[in-house]
């Protein structure tokens, strides 16, 4: 496990301390992806590193926006965090709980930054992952609930693409998150608009997924039986 994990170096943009951050080396065995695109690995969770964490001013967020932070949003954030008494080691390897405080606190300073609602649904989409590696269930749904209403938000007031998800994938990754979370009336909604797009002969893998989904939750309807 050690040997694919690495450390850098890098300035906080809230305090411009020097802060070391922990890297997952980009070689992984994959062992299978689930409907919401969680990955399972060998070995390590690159999920529990994918938030960067300033011991000195307990600024938290993902690695690929980190120095992303205007300097209204810095100052909420350093205003917030200087009233409060934060010690927290997040460095070196991580725990299952030093990953979910880290999300937990990537979130709090995403909402204070007023960040992109598609920000706060990723955060929130690898929270709810790490609550299924820990078989809360309860607490992922809840989570998963969030994130669903965040993508929903994002499809409403963001342009598209969103980094390297497209809208068909967002749409797609909304209705799977309603779907798991209990929505399936609106879950279905986001399915046909999937299968309906004129893009769906473009993103083949994503209109093959929303067509499966699609018809496991209308034959468990059929029985029944809730979908899995």
């Amino acid at each position: 496990m050690l040997d694919a994990l690495f450390t850098v170096e890098k300035d906080c943009p809230i305090c411009e301390k020097k802060i070391k951050v922990t890297r997952v080396r980009s070689r992984l065995d994959m062992i299978k992806q689930d409907t919401d695109f969680c990955c399972q690995y060998k070995n390590v969770n690159p999920y529990y590193y994918a938030v960067w964490f300033c011991p000195h001013c307990s600024y938290a967020a993902q690695d690929t926006y980190f120095d992303e932070i205007v300097p209204a949003a810095a100052e909420r954030i350093r205003k917030f965090f200087s009233e409060r008494n934060v010690s927290i080691d997040l460095s070196g390897t991580r725990t299952r709980e030093q990953a979910v405080v880290s999300y937990q606190l990537a979130i709090l300073c995403a909402e204070l930054a007023a960040s992109p609602a598609s920000r706060l649904a990723g955060l929130h989409l690898r929270l709810g992952w790490l609550y299924r590696e820990a078989g809360q269930e309860e607490e992922e749904k809840v989570i998963l609930a969030k994130a669903a209403a965040y993508y929903e938000k994002t499809l409403a007031k963001e342009s598209m693409p969103v980094g390297p998800m497209s809208e068909l994938t967002i749409t797609y990754l909304a209705a799977e998150l309603l779907r798991r979370t209990g929505a399936n009336e609106k879950a279905l909604l986001y399915l046909s608009k999937v299968v309906s797009s004129p893009q769906a002969r473009e993103e083949k893998r994503i209109a093959d997924l929303a067509r499966d989904v699609w018809q496991d939750m209308r034959a468990a309807a059929k029985a029944k039986v809730p979908a899995k």
